[in-house]
């Protein structure tokens, strides 16, 4: 069964009930006894799964992450270093094709 959040328009009381979710939402305020009550929009709990039925890698440490992403920064920068290279041979490249066209004419 949900928990749902509720807030009172007159006094701005906030609480939460524990409901079935076929049941009518709460109308009346439990602290000024109103009946301007409406039911809030909440991000709901979030889920985790363990057990024998799931993947070691679901619920990974911070040292295995944090390695992770060191080694994902470092092949990321060796990429860079690759595109830089093949950059600077097309400039040659460039340079050698000007060079032979002015000695042909």
């Amino acid at each position: 069964m949900p928990t749902y959040e509720y807030a009172c328009t007159d006094c701005s009381h906030e609480f939460e009930a524990f409901q079935s979710i076929t049941a009518k939402p709460i109308r009346k305020c439990p602290e000024c006894g109103k009946r301007k009550v409406e039911r809030l929009i909440s991000g709901g709990a979030g889920l985790l799964f363990k057990g024998s039925g799931f993947y070691i890698t679901d619920y990974r440490s911070d040292s295995y992450k944090e390695a992770a992403k060191k080694d994902s920064d470092s092949s990321s920068k060796k990429t860079e270093s690759k595109k830089s290279d093949s950059k600077k041979s097309d400039s040659k490249k460039k340079s050698d094709k000007k060079t032979s066209k002015t000695k042909a004419a």
